[in-house]
């Protein structure tokens, strides 16, 4: 208790030098919060747009399908294994899909054409696909009363067909079975943009798949969306636990869009090193403030080694000191900095120029409030505030009682 009453008077002594540090710490605090919710939220809102485009959080494929793609590596029972997963508590919806690479008719024009199957009420809960749509309705299950089945196309691949809401559209692909599959569906509805994921997509639903192809109740691909993209990895490396089914293949989003992932995180270290040039500099002003406080009070040290105060009760003393300045520091920035990250979590910042992200259009920067971003800026400024003051610490510990009450 004396050593903290001698701390805290040893802080109020000099009470300018004391503000100017606490408000020196104090804004490095605040930088480092609100850099860190920036950064961390328009990461988390990216990667949100980015998974909800159409990858989802997790995928499962049969064998090495994500890598070698082929119509025959199927899941052979799709229905049991959405029952597993609709069961689990991070999971908010699953969508099976088929996926056909196909030749593409419409107004004596042809084109290649990456044809999905879906469910398209399950597809709509797991990525975003209905709200890019362009023209036209969303997908339906059912056939037509002409006795068609209806077709969503892409932007680019309607454009190059010359093909409108209610034409016909004629696919030709390979079933399954070895036989060639070929037959006409009716547009419904255009999706996407000219830069998005579906541009030259033919969205058709599973029904309409499994017999275009002879597919049955065989799919491709189950793409799983969680309750946060953060759980992605940890979800996935249990799903082998609760499946147990042989064969199948478990990968988070950061695997299937390796190349975002790895572009994200190498954005993210440029931030970091602007985040280590703050704190070097708060550093610095912290050992200057120390430094000086201590060689002010060479003499006092030496009165208290010489009536009995042992070296390491001074090194506590002034590591206390500083950490005093230290808590306060983080207290006053903190004051500042969660109003801001709070306004950014809601409101954000408007982007000059607006970003299409696989046709989803990226317009404002959000922040994020989270542990990280409040207590991150606490744990850098107390522990570079108690690095630099072991020096100073050390010297005054050290110090000779006799030279010091001399000097």
């Amino acid at each position: 208790m004396l050593i903290l009453k001698l701390a805290l008077r040893n802080v109020l002594r000099n009470r300018r030098r004391s503000l100017l540090t606490i408000i020196s710490m104090g804004g490095g605090y605040f930088l480092l919060s609100a850099m860190a919710a920036m950064t961390e939220g328009s990461y988390s809102n990216m990667i949100d747009l980015f998974t909800r485009d159409h990858t989802g959080h997790v995928q499962i494929h049969q064998g090495d399908y994500l890598n070698r793609p082929s119509l025959y590596k199927t899941i052979q029972n799709p229905q049991k294994v959405m029952n597993l997963l609709t069961s689990q508590p991070q999971v908010v919806a699953v969508s099976a899909r088929i996926y056909g690479p196909s030749l593409a008719y419409g107004n004596a024009k042809s084109s290649p054409a990456n044809v999905i199957g879906i469910n398209p009420k399950l597809e709509a809960s797991t990525t975003l696909l209905k709200q890019k749509l362009t023209k036209g309705k969303y997908l339906s299950s059912n056939m037509s009363d002409d006795g068609y089945f209806s077709a969503l196309v892409g932007v680019s691949l309607a454009n190059n067909l010359k093909l409108e809401v209610g034409d016909e559209l004629i696919l030709i692909s390979q079933g399954i079975d070895g036989s060639i599959a070929n037959d006409v569906f009716q547009i419904v509805g255009i999706v996407g943009t000219e830069d998005s994921y579906e541009r030259l997509n033919v969205y058709l639903s599973l029904p309409a798949m499994g017999q275009f192809l002879s597919m049955g109740n065989q799919v491709h691909e189950l793409a799983i969306r969680l309750q946060h993209q953060n759980q992605a990895r940890e979800f996935s490396s249990n799903l082998k636990q609760i499946i147990n089914e042989d064969g199948l293949s478990y990968e988070p989003w950061q695997i299937v869009e390796a190349a975002f992932f790895n572009g994200m995180q190498a954005d993210k270290k440029g931030n970091y090193v602007s985040m280590g040039i703050i704190i070097f500099i708060v550093a610095i002003g912290v050992l200057n403030a120390i430094l000086m406080s201590t060689l002010e009070r060479t003499h006092e040290f030496g009165v208290l080694k010489a009536i009995g105060t042992r070296p390491f009760g001074i090194f506590k003393l002034i590591l206390l000191e500083s950490s005093m300045l230290a808590m306060a520091s983080c207290l006053l920035g903190a004051c500042f900095a969660l109003p801001l990250n709070l306004w950014m979590a809601t409101e954000g910042i408007p982007m000059p120029t607006p970003v299409d992200m696989g046709g989803i259009r990226f317009d404002t920067m959000l922040g994020e409030v989270s542990l990280f971003s409040m207590g991150m800026p606490v744990l850098v400024v107390l522990g570079s505030t108690l690095l630099v003051s072991v020096v100073p610490a050390i010297r005054a510990s050290q110090i000779s009682p006799t030279q010091a009450m001399r000097d």
